[in-house]
């Protein structure tokens, strides 16, 4: 069964983004890029909210006509235009971006169809509702989460609305120069 993994770039405090989503407070240096980027070995479907997918959309297809691209931002550009893409939104009438489909409903029903289908990990990137909404169906198995060196006092919170307990195992944990704390946790099976 495939696995749905969490990156996210949080605050100490827990906060995904600031009070107007703003994220000009995550370090994000080469070491942590590479960090990041090692992972995406184990990951063939990116998963996206409609503000994410914006964004990453008005980007990476940039980068590769950028001559000040570096040579990671270059691999991830081309990682990411040949991956699978599916963003998660009831607003977005239709995505065009290479390997892109959007799911509008059904969305506990579409992760089970995807989990049992033969493939890598799936990453959300981010995506602070579609994080709180796959947190309430249950259906993250591991969390990739960076804590930033600040403390944002208020804003978009990692975990909201949780119903049950979830149990985790620390599978690695990463100290970067910068001071971010690289945390790397997976859901525990029942037992």
């Amino acid at each position: 069964m495939r696995k749905v993994c969490l990156l996210a770039h949080v605050s100490l405090d827990g906060y995904l983004g600031g009070e107007n989503g703003e994220m000009d407070w995550i370090t994000h240096d080469d070491e942590i890029f590479q960090y990041v980027t090692d992972h995406f070995q184990s990951v063939d479907t990116c998963l996206y909210g409609r503000v994410v997918y914006q964004m990453m959309e008005g980007y990476w297809p940039t980068v590769a006509k950028n001559p000040n691209a570096t040579k990671l931002e270059l691999q991830h550009a081309n990682w990411v235009e040949s991956i699978q893409k599916i963003v998660f939104s009831t607003t977005l009438e239709k995505v065009e971006w290479k390997n892109t489909r959007l799911i509008k409903t059904e969305v506990a029903e579409e992760i089970s169809k995807l989990k049992n289908q033969s493939g890598k990990k799936m990453m959300i990137f981010g995506s602070p509702r579609l994080t709180h909404s796959f947190l309430e169906i249950g259906c993250i198995d591991e969390f990739l989460i960076n804590i930033n060196p600040v403390i944002l006092g208020k804003g978009i919170p990692l975990f909201k609305n949780i119903q049950e307990r979830m149990n985790l195992e620390l599978l690695n944990i990463r100290i970067f120069k910068s001071d971010v704390v690289g945390l790397h946790f997976a859901k525990k099976n029942k037992e």
